[in-house]
C-alpha cells in the first residue's frame, strides 16, 4: 500500500513538473529552426565538409590500428 501511494506521488509530481517545462528562448526548437542553406560555404564547411573528414580519418585511424595489431 506504501509503494502505491509513493509510486502515485512521483507520477503527479513528474507530471507537474511536465506541464510547467518551458523551451528556453536561447535555443533552438521546432518552432524557430531554419532550413540548411547550402549557398553559404561556412554550412557547407559545417555540415558536409568536417564530418566527411571525420568519417575518412576514422577509417584510416583503424585501418592503421590493424595493421599494427597484425605486426
Amino acid at each position: 500500500m506504501e509503494k502505491r501511494i509513493l509510486s502515485l506521488f512521483v507520477a503527479c509530481m513528474a507530471l507537474f513538473f511536465e506541464a510547467e517545462a518551458q523551451i528556453p528562448k536561447e535555443v533552438p526548437h521546432p518552432d524557430n529552426n531554419k532550413p540548411l542553406d547550402l549557398s553559404d560555404p561556412a554550412d557547407i564547411i559545417i555540415y558536409i565538409v568536417i564530418p566527411v573528414v571525420f568519417v575518412i580519418l576514422i577509417f584510416v585511424w583503424r585501418h592503421k590500428r590493424k595493421k599494427r595489431s597484425d605486426d
